[in-house]
C-alpha cells in the first residue's frame, strides 16, 4: 500500500509538471510571435494574441485599450524597428500567467528614430485553452 501511494504521489508530482512546462512553452511561443507581431506590425496576430480587455501601460505612463494598441502598430504612432527581449521569467498560477524580461529596441515612432531599455511584465490569462495577453506594463530601466 505504501508502495502504490508512492508511486501516486511520484506520478502526481510528475503531471503537474509537465502540465506546467507545457503551458511555460505556450507561454514562451506566445511572447515571443507578440515580439514578431509588434516589430511587424501583424494586425492578425496581434488580434488572436490579444484579450479584448487588453490594457497596455508605456513607461510614460500613458494607457491603451486593445483597439489603440493595435491601432497604434498599425499607423506607426508605435512602431518597433527592432525588439530583443532578455532575462525573462515565466510565473504561472492557475489560469494566469506572469512574465517579466527586458525590452530592448529601436523605434520609429511616428517617424522619430529612438532607442529604449524597458522593463515589461506581461500577464496572460487562459480562456478556453487559448493564452491571451490582459495586461502590461513597461518602465524605463535606470541609468546608473
Amino acid at each position: 500500500m505504501k508502495q502504490l501511494f508512492a508511486l501516486l504521489m511520484v506520478t502526481s508530482l510528475f503531471n503537474v509538471a509537465a502540465a506546467q512546462s507545457k503551458d511555460e512553452a505556450a507561454i514562451a511561443k506566445a511572447v515571443e510571435t507578440l515580439r514578431k507581431a509588434m516589430v511587424d506590425a501583424d494586425r492578425s496576430d496581434l488580434e488572436k494574441l490579444t484579450a479584448p480587455s487588453l490594457t497596455y501601460g508605456h513607461s510614460n505612463g500613458r494607457i491603451e485599450d486593445r483597439a489603440e494598441f493595435i491601432g497604434n502598430l498599425m499607423s506607426g504612432q508605435s512602431d518597433f524597428v527592432t525588439m530583443d527581449l532578455t532575462a525573462q521569467t515565466i510565473a504561472i498560477t492557475g489560469p494566469t500567467a506572469i512574465v517579466r524580461h527586458t525590452l530592448t529596441a529601436q523605434t520609429n515612432d511616428g517617424g522619430k528614430p529612438g532607442n529604449v531599455k524597458l522593463y515589461v511584465m506581461l500577464v496572460w490569462g487562459k480562456n478556453g485553452g487559448q493564452w491571451k495577453l490582459i495586461g502590461r506594463q513597461a518602465v524605463k530601466v535606470p541609468v546608473p
